[in-house]
């Protein structure tokens, strides 16, 4: 018969041919070993506070007994016999003289001690609501228990008044005003029953457990010692602490022997629980830091654990890796945007396994024979051995390799790596890119790829990671390049695409006005690879000389059948048409020819769109390429330059500007009056002060917004100032706005400044004053500059957004690795539901509808056109 229940219950059960059932783990539950658990797994009982003796042997019954496995080659394991390489290591024990606490579990039997009778020790609640109790999970059953006893004073079970129990940390108990020695609190803790100690989750173990009587030693495998260049051998701090243990042990029991008073007992009984406490946690609040000689803080038990330079973040969920390279990153406008350029030194050191067959064994020879870059570095034979291969055996390597050798070469153009920017918070925070070897020592990337990294230019490191299997580079080319991840899969829209002197370029090239001759144009199609016969251009004349417009340029760029008709953000008029408007702001594209207005980003996005779902990402990427190359190309020849003077705005502007300022203030003015007075009406739900400061807020809003249209209708779209932020390259409008017009409020936390001195923010203003320009308002601009004060206040509001900025990273970055971890191991089954790694469907349908969101942009369309038809 086999036991079901072992199987966990309402699991198949599924029995193979020769009967042998497969077994499910049905849960996996931690407890806390008993003393004689302890012993029983200790395999040396640790007395001597040494490792090693004069000649360097292992001291028996010392730190690095035998007993406990080997770390020096030529020893073997007294307990299994292995050697350095077989043996994992074996517990040790060392036995308390007298029981110290547990200092992690000290909370929970503070909750314990608290929570149940001083007397009788049952917990401090009728039996009928413990029934109810019994019925909840251990979490909830503690947290219940713990709240509800908090305020009981006298036992429901024996009558017994209680005693008010404290709890200072890291491990001291007090009862009344006396202070609890630890096996006073083991005492009472093994009065608890089994039934009330499951309640604080004590399931197959005992509270009284965490008050330790004997200290499990680690393998001498977890604590190595390292032997120094003067032949010393220097202890890990694990091994330094238990010293220091093994030591007050032994003079407590000497003490206790010798019949010592019990002040002296008292006191090494408490640097022994200081030794143990920090041996667990050497960051425990209220006690000094064990410190080597040299003042370093030890690093224990909890420190090796926990944190990004813990055993889990550094050693076991992130690692150091082969085949890998690390350097700054910088922009290459000539490169694609699936190229990455790698420095030749990079190249030289990353190699690329290639296994040697029957049809490419004359390339590998080849290959072996090469003594400049690119060449191969090491070879292994058919049975494991590795070579490295020089001058001096490359003819002889090359000779003898046959069918099942393997090179591994340098790297060269066209390989495939894999490209990765930290934080990696999204899919294509790593993608594949074709390897272009370069001079100089930083990674080349086209600044059209920065943006799925967030990389820029201001020192960036990036790493490269060379795929080392043909599987692996497979995986790399057809799921990881670059050129599939064009479309983001959050929005839909393009998230690769040209970016800031790109779209100024393309601009200028599009513009009315922009014309080339038909050098320069056949320099562009040569830089595009374009094979067009230049008497097929579209060439225009004029007083006797041809050349080819910006436009025409452009459509060479396009496919033949597309077709777009927009109105850009250039255009702010509802009169004008595409035929007469001044700006360009029209565009329309027919049957792939440019005819009227001039590109920016919201088209370019558009066209690489409506390109990806055409034509697929292939004929997208190379539409991207050229537009970066001939935009480089159109910046460089007709020039973009912005000055000063392109902020300079109008006297008579000036003045309206001041007026609307003025006007401004004074409202301010009448409501702060109308506040003081108390005849302010208050608005639903706030307060009247929040009622002042909202509506103050509004004006100074809506006088941002006065003076930014005034500005933008000066100015024009033709000013450079106005056209980068209407095109989409860089900027914004209120940019434009402060450094022309008025800064303006600015605002902490969302709200006007109010901290400072008392009742004023600086000392330039009387008490009391909350007036615009003593909180924070700012009359002046960048162009004719700020006062003191003024400058002040605007450096408030910067460091603001810079602690908003560095506070919100780190937030936003551990709410993002705690949810991956959450998520790991959903996945998306065949027929679109979203199940976990044990089969549960979190989802009966990927996102509610099914549809990826790279392709909800073309079903959207497709929806269109069958609901037209």
């Amino acid at each position: 018969m086999i036991n079901q229940k072992l199987l966990g219950d309402n699991l198949p059960l599924q029995v193979s041919k020769n009967l042998i059932p497969e077994k499910y783990i049905k849960e996996i539950s931690f407890s806390i070993m008993s003393p004689e658990m302890i012993r029983k797994l200790s395999s040396v009982r640790v007395i001597v506070p040494d490792t090693y003796d004069e000649d360097g042997y292992p001291i028996e019954g010392g730190l690095a007994d035998l007993r406990m496995g080997v770390i020096d080659p030529g020893l073997r394991c007294r307990t299994c016999g292995g050697t350095i390489k077989t043996c994992p290591g074996h517990f040790g024990s060392i036995e308390l003289v007298r029981p110290v606490i547990h200092p992690e579990y000290a909370p929970m039997l503070f909750i314990l001690l608290r929570s149940t009778c001083n007397s009788c020790r049952k917990i401090l609640l009728p039996e009928e609501d413990l029934q109810e109790i019994r019925k909840l999970n251990v979490e909830e059953a503690m947290e219940v228990v713990s709240e509800k006893t908090k305020k009981i004073n006298k036992c429901p079970h024996c009558g017994a008044v209680q005693e008010v129990i404290k709890f200072e940390k890291p491990t001291t108990f007090y009862i009344g005003e006396r202070q609890m020695m630890p096996n006073e609190v083991r005492d009472e803790l093994a009065k608890i029953s089994d039934d009330d100690a499951r309640l604080f989750g004590f399931v197959n173990t005992r509270p009284e457990y965490c008050v330790l009587t004997v200290l499990l030693v680690p393998p001498v495998t977890v604590r190595p010692s390292i032997t120094l260049e003067t032949g010393e051998r220097s202890e890990d701090d694990l091994t330094h602490k238990l010293v220091d243990i093994i030591r007050v042990n032994e003079r407590l029991e000497a003490n206790i022997n010798a019949g010592a008073p019990q002040l002296i007992i008292e006191d090494l009984w408490e640097l022994l629980q200081y030794h143990i406490t920090t041996y667990f946690n050497n960051e425990s609040v209220n006690i000094p830091p064990a410190r080597h000689r040299s003042g370093r803080p030890l690093k224990t038990l909890s420190q090796r654990l926990k944190g990004k330079e813990g055993r889990f973040r550094y050693n076991l969920t992130g690692k150091r890796v082969n085949f890998s390279a690390r350097t700054v990153v910088s922009a290459d406008s000539r490169l694609k945007i699936n190229e990455v350029g790698i420095p030749k030194i990079v190249a030289e050191e990353l190699t690329v396994p290639i296994r040697v067959t029957d049809w490419n064994i004359q390339y590998c020879r080849e290959f072996l024979r090469r003594k400049e870059y690119p060449t191969v570095v090491y070879v292994t034979t058919p049975d494991g051995k590795r070579k490295r291969v020089t001058d001096v055996n490359r003819e002889e390597i090359a000779n003898s390799i046959t069918s099942g050798w393997i090179i591994e070469r340098q790297i060269k153009d066209g390989d495939i790596v894999l490209f990765n920017r930290h934080p990696s918070l999204h899919r294509m925070s790593i993608m594949a890119h074709r390897v272009r070897v370069l001079p100089g020592k930083t990674f080349r990337i086209c600044p059209a790829t920065t943006i799925p990294y967030n990389a820029d230019f201001d020192g960036d490191e990036m790493n490269i990671h060379v795929p080392q299997t043909e599987e692996a580079r497979s995986e790399a080319e057809f799921l990881l390049e670059v050129t599939n991840h064009i479309i983001s899969p959050r929005h839909g829209n393009p998230i690769i695409a040209p970016t800031e002197d790109y779209i100024t370029g393309i601009y200028i090239l599009t513009k009315k006005d922009t014309k080339f001759t038909i050098g320069e144009v056949m320099d562009i199609l040569s830089l595009c690879e374009m094979d067009i016969d230049r008497n097929k251009l579209p060439k225009k004349k004029e007083k006797g000389e041809e050349y080819v417009t910006g436009k025409d340029i452009f459509s060479l760029l396009l496919p033949e059948d597309i077709n777009l008709n927009v109105k850009t953000k250039l255009c702010s008029c509802s009169k004008c048409t595409k035929e007469t408007c001044p700006t360009e702001g029209h565009v329309e594209i027919k049957n792939g020819k440019l005819l009227y207005g001039a590109v920016e980003k919201k088209v370019l996005y558009e066209l690489i769109s409506i390109i990806c779902q055409k034509y697929g990402n292939e004929r997208a990427a190379k539409f991207i390429n050229d537009v970066n190359l001939v935009a480089s190309y159109t910046i460089s020849r007709k020039g973009f330059t912005i000055s000063l003077d392109d902020y300079k705005i109008s006297e008579a502007l000036e003045n309206k500007i001041r007026e609307i300022d003025e006007r401004a203030r004074k409202e301010a003015n009448l409501l702060i009056t109308r506040f003081k007075n108390k005849t302010l009406e208050r608005d639903p739900g706030k307060s009247l002060k929040e009622t002042l400061e909202g509506r103050l807020m509004s004006i100074f809003s809506n006088v941002r917004s006065e003076i930014e249209k005034l500005i933008e209708t000066e100015l024009t779209a033709k000013t450079p100032s106005i056209f980068l932020a209407k095109i989409g390259a860089r900027g914004s409008m209120l940019n434009v706005e402060q450094i022309s017009g008025v800064i303006s409020q600015q605002s902490v936390r969302g709200k006007r400044l109010r901290r400072g001195f008392t009742k004023r923010i600086t000392s330039h203003f009387e008490k009391g004053d909350i007036g615009p320009c003593a909180r924070g308002y700012i009359t002046s601009n960048f162009y004719k500059g700020l006062d003191p004060v003024e400058y002040f206040f605007q450096a408030c509001g910067g460091r603001d957004s810079l602690v908003n900025t560095a506070i919100g990273t780190g937030r936003s970055g551990y709410l993002q690795r705690r949810l991956i971890y959450a998520l790991q191991d959903l996945v998306t089954a065949d027929d679109l539901k979203v199940v976990d790694q044990s089969g549960n469907v979190i989802q009966f349908l990927y996102g509610g509808d099914g549809i990826d969101p790279m392709k909800s942009k073309k079903i959207a369309e497709e929806t269109a056109v069958q609901e037209r038809e």
